[in-house]
Formats: structure tokens, sequence, C-alpha cells
């Protein structure tokens, strides 16, 4: 699913509502958790975390209250920076191909161009060698192309 851009702007201001807003600091969380996953899966955050709440349901709530609540809406970086970092650390691990392409599609959602995916996930042939980042750009070109997107060629800097 793609989101456009005033949704983004939308979400994220219902972000900064909710760091704002006072109260049970789990409740701010788990509100800030769930608008951030929200621009990421493209408001698909509920069928996902769904399939946790019968084998784990303590794992849907770190995710939500944790990871994005506390860590991922931290306001020092910007959500297209973190989804950046998020992708570069999934391809370096080479070993967890659905979050990367989870995260791929959530940095595309987050405002990220097609061509900073593939420069994060070229970077890291350098720091987590060839086949990670082969493995990162095949994951790429899935997702792009489920998306409908173009893909071209890149060019450089003199």
């Amino acid at each position: 699913m793609r989101i456009n851009r005033a949704i983004v702007g939308v979400l994220l201001a219902t972000l900064s509502l909710c760091a704002l807003a006072a109260g049970d600091e789990r409740v701010d969380n788990r509100a800030r958790g769930k608008a951030t996953l929200d621009i990421i899966t493209g408001g698909d955050t509920e069928r996902r975390l769904e399939s946790l709440a019968d084998i784990a349901p303590e794992l849907k709530d770190w995710i939500t209250d944790f990871a994005y609540g506390d860590v991922v809406s931290r306001p020092a970086l910007d959500l297209r920076s973190r989804e950046l970092a998020t992708v570069a650390a999934l391809t370096a691990l080479g070993n967890a191909r659905p979050q990367l392409k989870s995260h791929i599609n959530g940095a595309l959602n987050a405002g990220v161009s097609t061509q900073e995916v593939i420069e994060v996930i070229m970077q890291m042939a350098v720091y987590a060698g060839f086949p990670a980042s082969l493995n990162g750009i095949s994951a790429a070109r899935e997702v792009f192309e489920s998306r409908g997107m173009i893909i071209g060629t890149p060019k450089r800097k003199p």
C-alpha cells in the first residue's frame, strides 16, 4: 500500500501530539509507537501486529511501546533517517530479508527515494560484504517492482 505525503504529514502531526499528551507514559508510548508504525507500514499496523497476538502478545507490545514508542519516535532523528539506518542494519545482518523488505517499504513510505535506498544498501558492501549488499539489492528490487516503481540507472557524480 502506498501512502501519500499528506497522510504522512497528518501521521507525523499525530506523533507530535502524542508526545505532548499528558497522562500515562505507557499509553503515550503506545500511541506514538502505533502512529510511527502506521507511517512505516502504510496503515497496515494492526493486521501485522495481530499476527503475533496468539503466540507472542508481549512481543507485539514490546514492538509498539518500546521499539517504536520509545526509540524510533525519538525527536533527534527524523523517520526518513531512522528508516535508512534500519535498512542499512538489516542489510548488514544479512539474515532478516522479510524485515528488510518491510523497512524498505517503510523507508519509501517515509519519503526516502529509491535511489537513496539503493545507495545505503550499496554502501553496506564496504562494511558487511558484497553478499549482504547483493541480497539487499535483490530485496529492494522486489519491493520496488511490487510497488510498480521504475528502476533506473543512477547517474554518478563527477
